[in-house]
C-alpha cells in the first residue's frame, strides 16, 4: 500500500488554504484509491492506493505549481470498518505502511525546493525511488502556465494530436511543438513509469540491494 500525504507549501501565505486542498483532492478523485484523498487537517491531504501508476500520477497533481510537499510510505496496512453510533461509517488504517506515512510525512516538511519522500523497510529502495520521483517532479514543477496550456491538451501516446491542440488555442502547430519540447512532456511520460516500477520495488519483502 502507498501512503500518500501532501502537506500544503505556505511560504508566501500566512496559512494553509482550505480551498487549494479542496481542489487538488477534486483533482485526484478519479484516481483508485483503497482510502480517497481528503482533507485530514489544515494544509494536509491523505489518500491511500494499491497502484504505483496512481501514486506517481498524484505526486505530480501535487507537485504541478510547487503546491504541495509529498511524503509517501510504502507497506501493509490494514483497514477496519467502524459503524459509529450516529450512523455515519469510518476506517481506522493500522499498519506498517501508516508508520512509514507519518514518517515520510515529518520529514518532507523540511526538505528542499521539489519535496518529495519516500519511507518504506528498505531504505535504499526507497532511496532510488524518491531520486526519480524528484527528478520527474522538478520538471514538473518548473513547467509555466504557458506551457501548462498545451501540455494540459495533451495525450500520451496519441497522434495528431499537436494540430487539434493549436485549433484550439488559435497558435500555430510549431508553437505546440515548441512548448511540449521545453516542457519536457515526452520526457516525463517517458520516465513515469520507472518511477512506479520503483516504488513498486519498496514493496518486495527482499531488499533492494543485497
Amino acid at each position: 500500500m502507498f501512503v500518500l500525504t501532501l502537506t500544503q507549501r505556505v511560504a508566501d501565505a500566512p496559512r494553509p488554504d482550505p480551498a487549494v486542498d479542496r481542489e487538488v483532492c477534486r483533482l485526484l478523485s478519479g484516481l483508485p484509491a483503497r482510502a480517497p484523498f481528503q482533507p485530514t487537517g489544515p494544509g494536509l491531504v491523505r489518500g491511500l492506493t494499491e497502484d504505483a501508476d496512481a501514486a506517481v500520477d498524484a505526486t505530480m497533481v501535487a507537485l504541478r505549481g510547487n503546491r504541495y510537499a509529498v511524503g509517501i510510505g510504502v507497506g501493509d496496512v490494514f483497514l477496519t470498518r467502524v459503524d459509529q453510533e450516529d450512523g455515519r461509517v469510518a476506517v481506522t488504517a493500522e499498519g506498517p505502511g501508516m508508520g512509514f506515512g507519518h514518517d515520510a510525512a515529518q520529514y518532507v516538511r523540511g526538505a528542499g525546493r521539489v519535496s518529495v519522500r519516500v519511507s518504506a523497510a528498505d531504505p535504499v529502495a526507497a532511496e532510488q525511488a524518491e531520486a526519480v520521483l524528484t527528478l520527474v517532479g522538478q520538471i514538473v514543477s518548473e513547467r509555466s502556465e504557458a506551457e501548462w496550456r498545451v501540455v494540459d491538451l495533451m495525450v500520451p501516446g496519441a497522434r495528431g494530436q499537436q494540430k487539434a491542440a493549436a485549433q484550439q488555442l488559435g497558435i500555430t502547430p510549431q508553437a505546440v511543438s515548441k512548448a511540449v519540447v521545453r516542457s519536457l512532456w515526452h520526457e516525463e511520460w517517458r520516465a513515469r513509469p520507472a518511477a512506479a516500477t520503483l516504488l513498486r520495488l519498496c514493496e518486495s519483502t527482499e531488499p533492494f540491494w543485497d
